[in-house]
């Protein structure tokens, strides 16, 4: 199936009452793994990467954009409508490559910018993306850390501020803080619902809420109801992929045949093994979300504008 355009698959959700699932991928396991929950739940799918963990300082050098956008041939013969996203940059020629290599849409990072920074970051990626078909979600406020509240307590997204800002920008989708928490490894956020429906009263574009595994399952209604029509997840299908292997990998000993064990895709295989258990784990989020069953996989969707 063609890749749908990130605008329509977030505006489809609004319309039906329910929130399209960005559950974040780090390496093809993972990818896989929620791609076929999707298509398992004939549920529409927003897949991607974390453009800020590939360029992590931590790592020895910056991961090539190019290995990762090589996954959108794949993600067009999804058997459920797809967008193709790099979530959370902070870097504008990194976004503009993976524009030019095909993801259809990408989220400028602000977290650290003083706004009018960040508004010159996000109108200048509004200006390349546009033209290319290619959609930009932003984010205004700022989320709580999980394990480190005092240091990285977070701001609230001003209501008014919003509005001017998504009509200055031009931008798809805005992310809100109201008190959803990124990295919450235990227990649930307390959300702030009278904030977001002022959000909701002043912007005219689909909200998005980051920190999704911090989500108490109770809240999600009212968030669609509120005007959220994306959820990103990514810690909790993680915590999913660490626990199989950590259950899985202890039945390997040297001198062992290490192939069945890894590679050959069996029973016994700890790949195999994390990514069934992020894929139960992303099917869980989009039965949460009441996206799955939204999507009709025997139809073709509207294609995004060819990269060629």
């Amino acid at each position: 199936m063609p890749l749908v355009p990130f605008t329509d698959l977030l505006l489809a959700a609004q319309r039906g009452g329910y929130a399209v699932c960005y559950s974040e991928s780090w390496d093809l396991e993972s990818f896989k793994a929620v791609v076929e929950a999707a298509e398992e739940c004939s549920a529409p799918l927003i897949a991607g990467f974390n453009g800020s963990f590939l360029r992590h300082p931590g790592r020895s050098q910056p991961e090539r954009l190019t290995f990762y956008a090589a996954l959108r041939f794949a993600l067009e013969r999804c058997r459920a409508p797809a967008a193709f996203l790099l979530n959370e940059s902070d870097d504008l020629e990194q976004m503009r490559e993976a524009i030019d290599l095909g993801f259809t849409a990408v989220m400028p990072e602000n977290e650290g910018l003083p706004l009018a920074r960040y508004r010159e970051l996000v109108g200048a990626v509004v200006q390349y993306a546009h033209p290319r078909g290619v959609a930009v979600e932003a984010q205004l406020g700022t989320l709580p850390l999980g394990g480190h509240l005092d240091e990285h307590p977070g701001e609230l997204t001003d209501p008014d501020l919003a509005r001017a800002f998504v009509e200055e920008t031009g931008v798809d989708a805005l992310a809100v803080s109201i008190g959803n928490v990124h990295i919450l490894t235990r227990g649930t956020a307390a959300l702030d619902f009278a904030s977001l429906g002022s959000i909701h009263e002043k912007v005219d574009v689909p909200l998005v809420i980051h920190g999704g595994s911090g989500l108490p399952p109770e809240s999600i209604s009212m968030l669609i109801g509120l005007g959220v029509a994306k959820l990103n997840y990514g810690t909790v299908l993680k915590q999913a992929y660490l626990a199989a292997l950590a259950d899985a990998l202890p039945r390997y000993s040297f001198p062992m045949s290490p192939h069945e064990f890894l590679g050959m895709g069996g029973s016994s295989d700890i790949l195999i093994a994390a990514r069934e258990a992020v894929k139960t784990k992303a099917k869980d989020l989009l039965a949460l979300s009441d996206s799955a069953g939204r999507a009709d996989t025997r139809k073709q969707a509207p294609s995004v504008p060819s990269r060629d």
